[in-house]
């Protein structure tokens, strides 16, 4: 075979095949989870947690190494990222909101969730009022601005120089990674369908309870609950793999944790309760909200088992509370309301539960009310609440009396 040959056919192998020839369709496909989880980490840890959030400050080593990656594999501008997101939070579930399904539909998050956030990144004003902070160095200005989506061009390249012909699907599986995950389920979903452990003011949820496809970002519930956090998960059976890296980092000093979620703290149970005491529960109003909604499940469940062994006919309506009657009254659909307060009437301990759950909230929604009638009307409160007569609620104001700040 002549030399012309051997090149000819040695160019035809690489162009088939790429540079990394040997490899098999798993090895391939490995490689590709692998940067697709660079991807979805230099998102949530630098774009999202950094930048938006400020939760953690990054050493310049992952800083540059996070940008310039997601330069290459999303061809995102960190200004235009944080901008539009800096905004969905402030607007969230209004017409305002960039991407909201509340406003705009699950169906057009999922398909066009791209072009919604592409069209907000052009607005002027939304990148001067919620962009603020962002890198301003010569290769933000110089590269990864003005020459945005020519990095995701090289990644092609490099792809079809490793693998050959199969790199240009590495390439699109990389490409449509972020739209996907984050536009779709995490933007989408999100905000329509999952478990919710907090009482956020939106319709935040979290998507999966243990995820790494998606990096920590499934827990939207618990960031949108405490958005400064760096630590996404809140729960002992919830993972965020992203916080890992972080506490990693951290170790080796390339991170510092600016703050994560609040955490209600007990100490000796007080007399009663005074302004320290009313300090730590508006301070960690959400996990109290949360552990009262826990004893609301639990008072339904009884109430099923007492309805059942009666006879009762108002079981659907009790199922009903169970899910829905530790919820604010505007999260609680129309059509369900009148079965809640059937089930709250023939109930005395649920029609209790339900209006201590009410004061307990006007603790901290009350604004034209001093601090002192505050402390005063929680007095009041557990007063109420261990001469109710219910076991549950009584020793729920007992905590609240431990709690500190």
């Amino acid at each position: 075979m002549s030399l012309l040959s051997t090149l000819w056919f040695s160019l035809v192998d690489w162009l088939a095949y790429g540079l990394w020839s040997t490899s098999t369709w798993w090895q391939v496909l490995l490689v590709t989870l692998g940067m697709t989880h660079i991807t979805i980490c230099g998102v949530t840890i630098f774009l999202h947690r950094a930048q938006a959030h400020r939760a953690l400050d990054l050493h310049a080593i992952p800083s540059h190494f996070l940008r310039f990656w997601l330069w290459l594999t999303t061809g995102m501008v960190t200004k235009e990222f944080v901008a539009v997101h800096r905004k969905h939070h402030a607007k969230c579930e209004t017409e305002e909101d960039p991407h909201s399904p509340q406003t705009r539909g699950l169906k057009a998050l999922l398909l066009t969730g791209v072009e919604l956030y592409r069209t907000e990144s052009k607005v002027m004003e939304t990148i001067n009022k919620y962009g603020r902070g962002t890198p301003d160095d010569w290769i933000e200005r110089n590269l990864y601005t003005r020459f945005s989506w020519q990095g995701v061009g090289v990644m092609l390249i490099i792809d079809l120089a490793l693998f050959g012909a199969i790199g240009l699907t590495v390439w699109a599986v990389q490409m449509l990674w972020i739209p996907v995950m984050a536009t779709g389920i995490i933007n989408g979903i999100g905000h329509y369908w999952g478990y919710r452990n907090f009482e956020a003011a939106d319709a935040s949820t979290n998507v999966s309870p243990w995820g790494i496809l998606i990096g920590g970002e499934e827990l939207h519930n618990n960031h949108h609950t405490y958005p400064t956090s760096a630590k996404f998960s809140v729960k002992p059976f919830e993972f965020d793999i992203a916080w890992g890296y972080i506490r990693a980092m951290e170790l080796v000093g390339w991170a510092k944790v600016r703050k994560t979620a609040p955490q209600l703290r007990l100490g000796a149970v007080k007399p009663q309760a005074d302004a320290h005491t009313l300090e730590a529960i508006i301070a960690n109003r959400y996990e109290v909200m949360a552990k009262y909604a826990s004893e609301l499940r639990s008072a339904c469940s009884a109430e099923l088992v007492r309805v059942k062994a009666q006879g009762s006919a108002n079981l659907t309506e009790l199922q009903l509370a169970q899910r829905w009657l530790h919820r604010d009254a505007d999260r609680i659909p129309a059509n369900v309301l009148p079965q809640l307060a059937n089930a709250v009437k023939d109930s005395p301990q649920l029609a209790k539960l339900v209006s201590m759950r009410e004061q307990l909230r006007l603790l901290w929604t009350r604004t034209n009310v001093s601090a002192d009638q505050l402390v005063t009307d929680l007095q009041l409160w557990c007063k109420q609440a261990e001469s109710s007569g219910i076991d549950a609620l009584e020793q729920f104001s007992i905590k609240l009396r431990a709690a500190h700040a």
